[in-house]
């Protein structure tokens, strides 16, 4: 019994994990190149979900802050009709704002692989 016990703890671990790392369904990657490409256009929302003081120490014009932890809060200051293109330093945290932003209904979402670490 103990053994069932720690086969299924280790799945739901191992699950766990994995999961955190998946893209989100329905989010689209793009290049460091492709987002160069869509910067200035009108028809879409760029935020940066790294910290305020992140921010602050290096951003691209254009793109306004809404760190990750505020997200769910202030989204509904963003159009859902409009692609919404998110940026953090890694890749990871804008990778868990996409996830935060289909969750709520946002059909149109752009995760910038690689942050600004990849540009």
């Amino acid at each position: 019994m103990k053994t069932i016990l720690n086969i299924i703890l280790i799945v739901l671990v191992s699950w766990f994990i994995i999961s955190r790392f998946l893209p989100a369904r329905g989010v689209k990657n793009i290049s460091g190149k492709e987002l160069k490409r869509m910067m200035g256009q009108n028809n879409k929302q760029f935020i940066d979900v790294r910290t305020a003081g992140e921010y602050r120490g290096n951003n691209i014009k254009g793109f306004r802050n809404i760190p990750l932890n505020e997200l769910a809060n202030k989204a509904q200051q963003l159009d859902k009709q409009k692609e919404v293109i998110v940026l953090c330093q890694s890749g990871m945290r804008s990778k868990q704002a996409a996830k935060v932003l289909k969750k709520l209904g946002f059909q149109h979402v752009i995760n910038v692989s690689g942050g600004m670490n990849g540009l």
